[in-house]
């Protein structure tokens, strides 16, 4: 069933909040996101975005950069 344009404008409207990336990575460096998100049972977008909040949080720790980001 196609969607109806309400649902058009609702998936618009909420994609519309998110900024979206694009990664290049190897096949074989895929495959083993792949493998680790498998076994943490999380999804590769939960998984990318932890990597770089922790990474953020460590640089702070660390006096790599200046002022504190928050998670949200």
């Amino acid at each position: 069933m196609a969607a109806t344009e309400a649902q058009l404008r609702a998936n618009r409207k909420y994609h519309s909040k998110f900024y979206r990336m694009q990664i290049r990575i190897t096949d074989d460096e895929k495959q083993r996101v792949d493998e680790h998100t498998a076994v943490t049972g999380e999804s590769v977008n939960a998984f990318v975005q932890r990597a770089i909040w922790e990474t953020i949080e460590r640089d702070v720790a660390e006096g790599r950069r200046a002022t504190k980001v928050d998670a949200e």
